[in-house]
């Protein structure tokens, strides 16, 4: 009997391994069959299902948004601070809705800056011809005529605009934590001349003509008969009509591209254009560089491409959060030196 048991035993291992080599396999079949349907789903595609179209307010009005009497943004009806979560699950809608309440924000500040700040926008560049991109700083009325001091600005590196440290905190929290609204005004206060820069409005965007689908040239048609190419073609487009409606884009943006701003197509080169053609120029005996994080990297590279001017005409420098990197931008050992008593004179 034991010889049977064995022989039985061995056909149900034979089995149980041919069994799990069909299971095996099976699984492969799925595995790959998974991975060749998430590799044509666009995941960034699949989140923008059923997304509201990118229409937003032109105006804070609009928004149901305010500044109260204390600079802070606030919703006219609630009272409640900016929602930036407005949609649940829609995250690039409301980072779209984030961006359009920003861009009135700048707006708004400019705004300030002429009404409240009693400042003047002035063009780059200089000699911009009518058909050019353009870009502007605002000056005191006395920026250029004060004979004794100025306060030069320069701010950071993003979407921030003149006038701006910080959007976040315009919108979180309040105009004085986010603006240099109030480093002007005590300025102009204490006898100083203003300049406020702009380096970060360096290209004007704007949306790229619509192109044709090229047509084949005969060359490039198939080989095969033409009724079967049409077939297969039409097969082929209904498999990927059905397969991406789901999840198809409802809205595509359109395609933008930016024309730089002649001499003013980087904050490093802002500065040093502003520099040249207005900061050098004024009468102030003392100027005075306030830098915020990339400000600072743009005010050493212009250090570095005038030195003996900056050094001759600058008295004290104030960096916060400053990016700058003397030994990466190639900083001279007095240069270093110099930035470091200039910034002791402003403790």
């Amino acid at each position: 009997m034991l010889p049977h048991l064995g022989a039985a035993t061995s056909a149900l291992y034979i089995l149980w391994i041919s069994m799990a080599q069909v299971a095996g396999q099976d699984d492969r079949e799925k595995t790959t069959a998974l991975k060749d349907l998430l590799s044509r789903i666009d995941l960034d595609e699949l989140m923008k299902k059923d997304e509201p179209p990118f229409i937003f307010p032109k105006t804070l009005e609009e928004f149901e948004y305010a500044f109260n009497e204390h600079g802070q943004l606030r919703h006219i009806k609630t009272g409640e601070p900016f929602v930036f979560n407005a949609r649940e699950d829609l995250h690039r809608w409301n980072q779209k809705r984030y961006e359009a309440l920003g861009e009135i924000i700048t707006e708004y500040v400019y705004e300030l800056l002429e009404k409240d700040c009693n400042l003047t926008k002035e063009m780059l560049p200089v000699d911009a011809t009518e058909d050019e991109p353009t870009s502007f700083i605002y000056l005191s009325p006395d920026a250029l005529s004060n004979p004794s001091k100025l306060l030069v600005l320069i701010q950071g590196s993003g979407v921030v605009r003149a006038g701006q440290w910080a959007r976040r905190l315009i919108i979180n929290q309040d105009l004085d934590s986010g603006t240099q609204i109030p480093f002007i005004k005590r300025a102009m206060k204490e006898g100083y001349g203003v300049m406020v820069l702009n380096p970060n409005l360096n290209y004007l965007e704007v949306e790229k003509p619509t192109k044709s689908s090229p047509s084949h040239s005969p060359a490039e048609v198939s080989d095969e008969p033409a009724e079967k190419r049409e077939r297969k073609e039409e097969q082929e487009g209904k498999k990927k009509k059905e397969f991406y409606e789901k999840y198809r884009n409802p809205q595509k943006e359109a395609e933008t591209e930016r024309i730089p701003i002649r001499d003013n197509g980087s904050s490093e080169d802002h500065v040093l254009y502003v520099w040249d053609y207005f900061v050098s120029k004024a009468a102030a005996k003392n100027v005075f560089i306030m830098a915020h994080s990339y400000g600072g990297l743009s005010f050493v590279e212009l250090i570095n491409q005038r030195e003996l001017q900056v050094k001759n005409k600058v008295c004290a420098v104030a960096l916060t959060d400053s990016s700058h990197n003397i030994w990466l931008q190639e900083t001279s050992k007095g240069t270093q030196d110099w930035m470091f008593q200039a910034q002791r004179g402003t403790s």
